[in-house]
């Protein structure tokens, strides 16, 4: 008989096959067999008609021999369901935890293909932070030639909506000219410091002094400390491998200082990751690079997983805006499609499935809404063998176009 407890309240029959449903519904110790969900059968013998009290076993017996107990699947009450099979939902900031997260040390897999994921999670660096897969970035649209100028109160407002739609991974830099924008939007946001991932870098083309660099955008950011600091790219050296490893040397000695968390490089190429390493202390925890099917930069991602070095990319856009039309066009809408999305999103999650770090910018509170879709669904690994193949048949560099031969995709 069931009580006044039992009938307010949805509940499950489980058992082995062959035995009388009974026992507690809650009762998950032991793996049931089978479980019958969905319809309860409310028999009171009490005050039913259906007194004979072979009917409740016959019906059992009759409903057993009907459906397979394989067929019915184990339900269990959430309160009860193992706590790494479910997350609640995050902000994309560098605290967001997930059933998946990929591992980075200087003897790993760095940027290996992440499993299934049903969220956004961190990557986790070299040096044990962690740095979000999808970031804001700062430069290209948002640029300030003249960094002395007038703060922009609408880039701002452009920066503060970024943050409170949920993007707490900020990529600035010294030369985009827009530090102090960047500060004094962090505090308009009114999001604890703890939870961003904020990035700058010193200018890659300008011979300077790197501390005095770094404690000037410090300042123009109004922050203690920032969580990333990279050598924007190589070229103030000249090919001279001496000078790269001195500002290499540098950057170790801010981090040791506390004042940057992690510290890495931008626009590197093999060659010059070769160079600093031969003396490097610390291994640069990431390359920031332009990365998109039209530019894989051939061996350098695998160089970089070999090396434990992370890989972040800017510019993921550029095949479905800056180089459009390609041979990627079909596929890019056809994916679109299958996933009910944009083949914006399409582009971000072919990126972020390679266990790469992707960064974006938009003025548009709708489409930086639009993006964090890429939570909702995973490409399949030969989708992104595709993307990637289709991709090699054009050859585009949106950036640093003078510093290479129109062939070269390195």
């Amino acid at each position: 008989m069931l009580t006044d407890v039992e009938r307010s309240r949805p509940w499950s029959f489980s058992g082995k096959s062959g035995d009388l449903p009974g026992g507690d519904p809650n009762d998950v110790k032991a793996a049931p067999t089978f479980i019958i969900e969905a319809v309860v059968f409310d028999i009171n013998c009490e005050t039913s008609r259906l007194t004979n009290t072979s009917i409740f076993p016959f019906f059992m017996t009759l409903l057993l021999r009907t459906f397979r107990p394989s067929t019915f699947r184990t339900l269990v009450p959430l309160s009860a369901t193992p706590k790494h099979l479910y997350q609640k939902s995050t902000p994309l900031s560098k605290n967001s935890t997930a059933a998946y997260q990929t591992s980075h040390t200087a003897n790993s897999n760095a940027g290996a293909l992440p499993k299934q994921m049903s969220s956004i999670p961190s990557l986790k660096l070299n040096d044990g932070n962690e740095i979000p897969f999808l970031g804001y970035g700062l430069g290209t649209a948002r640029y300030k030639p003249d960094p002395n100028s007038p703060e922009d109160p609408e880039l701002v407002k452009t920066v503060v909506q970024a943050i409170k739609t949920g993007y707490y991974h900020l990529d600035g830099a010294e030369v985009y000219g827009n530090e102090k924008e960047l500060g004094t939007a962090i505090k308009e946001a009114g999001v604890p410091r703890e939870k961003l991932y904020v990035t700058t870098k010193i200018s890659g083309t300008k011979v300077q002094n790197t501390q005095e660099a770094f404690e000037l955008s410090l300042k123009k950011l109004g922050l203690d400390y920032v969580d990333q600091y990279l050598i924007h790219a190589p070229y103030f050296a000249n090919g001279s491998e001496a000078d790269l490893q001195a500002k290499w040397a540098d950057l170790e000695a801010i981090h040791a200082s506390g004042k940057a968390k992690s510290i890495g490089v931008s626009n590197f190429l093999q060659k010059d990751l070769e160079a600093i390493l031969k003396t490097a202390k610390i291994i640069p925890a990431i390359n920031q690079i332009e990365y998109h099917p039209y530019l894989q930069h051939g061996d350098l991602v695998d160089f970089h997983r070999k090396h434990g070095i992370a890989t972040s990319a800017y510019g993921p856009l550029t095949a479905i805006i800056r180089a459009a039309p390609g041979p990627l066009d079909g596929t890019y809408d056809e994916l679109a499609r299958k996933y009910g999305v944009t083949p914006g999103e399409i582009a971000l999650r072919w990126v972020i499935d390679q266990g790469i770090v992707a960064l974006t910018t938009s003025g548009s509170e709708q489409r930086l809404k639009q993006y964090q879709k890429i939570a909702l669904f995973k490409l399949t690994p030969k989708e992104i063998e595709t993307i990637s193949e289709i991709g090699k048949k054009k050859n585009f560099r949106g950036f640093w176009k003078d510093k290479f031969a129109p062939d070269d995709w390195s």
